[in-house]
């Protein structure tokens, strides 16, 4: 049998040694996957943290129960380490790590370069290496198969595989996991893909196949393009709407009723999350190599990146027609977390509001039941308020950053002076409202 196919054997029977480097909001979602079903997982992270969490059988992620954990570490079919040279004894390896911007907006491909050169040091013959960290096309090919395969004297598709799978994680959904999200995947050589989608497929309900590594790597960026551009679409409507004196959040309703041609996006203080606001921007980056300017892309971004600041205004001007100046005003933010019910801060709008609130000298708290405590840009630390309605009845504005389901919007609009509600949370007792103002 040649290392190809003794691979895909192990693979298929479940025998193959699995190792996740990254365990994150991504790699121990995947290392949960594999686990259950029925391969032995490392999860290999720096961040002690973790590592000690999960060997006491705790999840830090709210979309994997401890529960679960714990039965897969009892079974052994889970375990954690911080040391890499549990690398040399595995037969597939996924790299799930952080692809953040610099604040130049080029892509920041430290954490992929450091733990590429982590898995070089036990590189050997008969294991697959799959990236799912989301990156420009061309990483895998460029960044990973010298490091791990040319300087090392393997040659790619016959001692070893290498291929990309962006990940498609969406933290707080319970319809769409790893395990029942399609899994796209693209191999450096076609040995390469039949490998991976071996891997993949003993795991995960169904995988798709590319043909080409850069195919997946462009997959990933056309997906979180298409949502970036059309939220700056309704964000800039909202803009114009505005200006209009008309609802924009009748409007996008009245739209929805189309049964076909229309995709319902809303409008929002700004981007957060991981991928949305950084993905498009890595295949701009790219682009300006080939002397190519991204235009939908950079108009989008420009429209998102400033709609805190644009939320930031409408408040001011808010204020001012009710006889109060934002400098010295009392502010509580309802919502740190960038989508509604989890606990993930990446990027979120609210850290760019806070920060532009607190700039303008306003007197800024804020209440989130999954972000307990925050760091501004600035780095000033702050607590969420531990008690919601007496600072909702101090507050001179209420700011809804984000529409977390938990929230009492009932009581909260019967308590507070004044709402500027950015999300629409408050639906049809918000509008008409004197109290209410809505994006």
């Amino acid at each position: 049998m040649t290392i190809k196919d003794t691979l895909i054997k192990k693979l298929k029977d479940k025998t193959a040694r699995v190792g996740i480097l990254g365990m994150g909001y991504v790699g121990l979602p995947l290392a949960v996957v594999f686990a259950e079903a029925g391969f032995h997982v490392t999860g290999i992270d720096p961040d002690t943290r973790k590592i000690d969490l999960l060997n006491k059988s705790t999840s830090y992620i709210p979309d994997v129960p401890t529960g679960t954990v714990t039965k897969l570490t009892k079974s052994g079919h889970l375990k954690a380490t911080t040391d890499f040279s549990a690398l040399k004894e595995m037969d597939a390896v996924s790299i799930c790590v952080p692809t953040p911007l610099r604040k130049t907006g080029d892509p920041d491909m430290s954490f992929i370069v450091s733990a590429t050169e982590e898995l070089a040091k036990y590189m050997h013959k008969g294991v697959v290496v799959v990236l799912e960290s989301s990156t420009y096309p061309g990483t895998t090919r460029e960044v990973l198969l010298p490091k791990l395969g040319e300087e090392k004297g393997l040659k790619v598709g016959e001692d070893w595989f290498l291929a990309f799978s962006p990940e498609r994680v969406d933290p707080g959904r319970a319809d769409f996991t790893t395990l029942n999200t399609p899994k796209v995947a693209g191999g450096i050589t076609a040995a390469c893909g039949e490998v991976a989608e071996a891997w993949y497929g003993a795991a995960i309900e169904k995988v798709h196949m590319v043909s080409s590594a850069e195919a997946a790597e462009m997959t990933k960026l056309l997906e979180n393009t298409f949502r970036m551009i059309n939220i700056g679409l309704v964000n800039e409507l909202a803009i114009m709407c505005e200006r209009l004196g008309v609802d924009v959040w009748e409007v996008i309703e009245a739209a929805a009723t189309k049964p076909f041609g229309f995709m319902k996006f809303t409008p929002g203080p700004g981007l957060g999350g991981h991928c949305i606001p950084i993905d498009p921007l890595y295949l701009s980056w790219k682009m300006k190599a080939f002397q190519y300017n991204a235009r939908f892309i950079e108009l989008a971004s420009e429209i998102n990146t400033n709609m805190p600041r644009y939320v930031v205004t409408r408040i001011l001007d808010a204020l001012n027609g009710r006889g109060k100046t934002l400098k010295g005003a009392r502010v509580l933010v309802l919502g740190a977390a960038y989508k509604p019910d989890i606990d993930d801060i990446r990027e979120s709008p609210a850290l760019d509001v806070i920060g532009l609130l607190q700039k303008k000298g306003a007197d800024v708290e804020y209440h989130d039941p999954y972000i307990p405590s925050l760091q501004t840009h600035d780095g000033v630390g702050m607590r969420s308020v531990p008690d919601l309605m007496p600072a909702v009845r101090a507050a001179d504005v209420v700011v809804i950053v984000t529409n977390h389901k938990g929230y009492d919007y009932k009581s909260i609009l019967a308590e507070a002076k004044f709402i500027f509600d950015t999300r629409n949370a408050l639906g049809k007792m918000g509008k008409d409202n004197p109290k209410v103002e809505r994006l």
